[in-house]
């Protein structure tokens, strides 16, 4: 598999009053196609620093970011992010979110709607179009979130903890409903968690990072497709991958 997006010698450095505050330090990451990669660490680690800097929204202090080879200086359609906290445009309804990436592409407002409104019932909210952010629930705006990451058919999809907020039972339908969007349609992630169960659970591969990005272990994950949550959590090969991450975090403080 050939390298989407490389991060180099990364480096970002934030200045709060007459004070450098280093994020990340000299942070170098592949990241391959088609794979799905959960990057796990503790707070404050610089987790959503690197998202920042890979999806092009802020510039590094030093090193590079590239996109098949391209440095990135700024966002690309072809790499879609979906962060923390909710970024529904508060006036437009489901459907109207839904359609923005594509309206920004200049796709056909006939052929937007269409796409716009599959993917609703795909992340499960047919019946809720009309609907606005603040008339769903906390899990329908990530299902919303998702579905309009997912409208500009993006190569690359970052996400930053996008499940974090939810109770487990809502968390495990979502991840669900995750690797089942992703199965098959040959997009490369990069899952950010701070959750050992949930980078397991998701990954092909999981990158343990430590404090200003050190990269403390980086691990494939062998466990076979599909993945069940309840089934994982007895499994013997499960169970001492865990125990691998606890430790890598360990090390990372």
């Amino acid at each position: 598999m050939n390298g989407v997006l490389e991060i180099r010698r990364l480096t970002k450095q934030f200045v709060k009053d007459d004070l450098g505050i280093v994020a990340l330090r000299d942070l170098t990451l592949g990241v391959q196609e088609g794979c799905f990669v959960t990057v796990l660490g503790r707070s404050g680690c610089g987790k959503s620093t690197m998202l920042n800097l890979m999806s092009g929204l802020m510039r590094p202090t030093s090193g590079v970011v590239t996109y098949r080879d391209e440095p990135v200086s700024g966002p690309r359609t072809e790499v879609g992010y979906m962060t923390q906290s909710d970024t529904l445009m508060p006036w437009r309804d489901v459907v109207h979110n839904v359609e923005m990436p594509m309206e920004i592409q200049g796709v056909q407002a006939k052929e937007r709607r269409a796409r716009a409104v599959d993917l609703i019932e795909r992340v499960g909210l047919t019946g809720f179009e009309r609907h606005y952010p603040r008339e769903l629930s906390g899990g329908m705006r990530r299902r919303a979130s998702l579905a309009r990451m997912l409208a500009g058919d993006p190569e690359v999809l970052l996400l930053d903890e996008p499940f974090g907020a939810l109770d487990a039972q809502l968390r495990s339908v979502l991840q669900a409903e995750l690797l089942r969007l992703w199965q098959g349609s040959g997009q490369t992630v990069v899952f950010v968690t701070h959750d050992i169960e949930e980078a397991l659970l998701l990954g092909d591969r999981v990158v343990v990072l430590g404090r200003v990005g050190r990269v403390v272990l980086d691990k494939v994950i062998d466990l076979p497709r599909p993945r069940d949550a309840d089934e994982l959590r007895v499994d013997p090969h499960f169970v001492g991958l865990h125990k691998e991450m606890t430790a890598a975090l360990r090390e990372a403080r």
